[in-house]
């Protein structure tokens, strides 16, 4: 009989719900796998979530698509506590809006929460007047705004805390939300999202949630990513990979 996994990573890709691939990320959740096996998990396993982008679908249909991806990650699971979902960018605010979502509308998912969450540069707020151009990140506010709008489908939508998990200032949800270990956060000091991303750490330990947060130091957006593809050597490449490598190991026993 096939050993079950000890730990399964559940990714979901960023790229401003308009772009990007998992195949574009495969050496980057290849090299995760590695060094969670380097850290002492016999059969880790990753499974990355392929959604629609736009202007092919807009939501509910990456919704949909990432609550399906964590059923099927269930069923493969020995128990949802050694799941950690996470994503980068918009994947995180996907990851985000599957927590919400898990925590209110889904009596199916109720005992079968993750055990982690690793988020790196989440879009917490798909449109703020917070989101503002940095000296060095390579975002644009004014673009963030036309995917958001473009991935939301109207402005109207836009205060949704299914669409835009920053709109939900509520505690209460936010703690049933969490997965039982907590947040691992990843980002850099020169993100244009920084400013909203750093009010949602505050709410999430508002609200009683385990939230551990790593900020580099005049680094931009999605910076552990970045790095593995832009790095000269190996320990640079992997270094943001080998932060998230010790959050899941404090988090899920192996």
């Amino acid at each position: 009989m096939d050993e079950k996994p000890d730990v399964v990573i559940y990714y979901c890709h960023g790229g401003g719900f308009s772009m990007g691939s998992v195949y574009f990320y495969l050496e980057f959740l290849l090299a995760w796998t590695s060094l969670l096996q380097d850290a002492g998990y016999r059969n880790p396993a990753i499974f990355g979530l392929e959604y629609t982008l736009v202007p092919d679908a807009a939501y509910p249909t990456q919704l949909e698509q990432i609550v399906a991806g964590y059923d099927f990650v269930c069923s493969i699971a020995e128990d949802s506590s050694r799941i950690c979902v996470g994503g980068d960018s918009a994947g995180a605010t996907l990851t985000l809006t599957l927590l919400l979502y898990i925590a209110r509308f889904s009596e199916k998912f109720e005992k079968r929460k993750p055990g982690y969450a690793t988020l790196i540069s989440p879009w917490t707020t798909l449109y703020s007047l917070k989101n503002r151009n940095t000296a060095s990140d390579y975002l644009n506010s004014d673009s963030l705004h036309l995917y958001a709008r473009q991935y939301a489908g109207s402005d109207e939508k836009l205060d949704d805390p299914l669409i835009s998990p920053g709109e939900c200032k509520d505690t209460t949800w936010w703690a049933k939300a969490s997965p039982s270990a907590g947040f691992g956060v990843m980002f850099g000091s020169e993100e244009v999202l920084g400013p909203e991303l750093r009010d949602l750490i505050v709410l999430l330990r508002k609200s009683g949630c385990s939230v551990s947060v790593h900020e580099e130091p005049g680094a931009v957006h999605a910076w552990p990513v970045v790095t593995l593809f832009l790095s000269d050597t190996q320990v640079e490449r992997q270094r943001g990979l080998r932060d998230l490598v010790k959050m899941v190991s404090m988090a899920i026993e192996h």
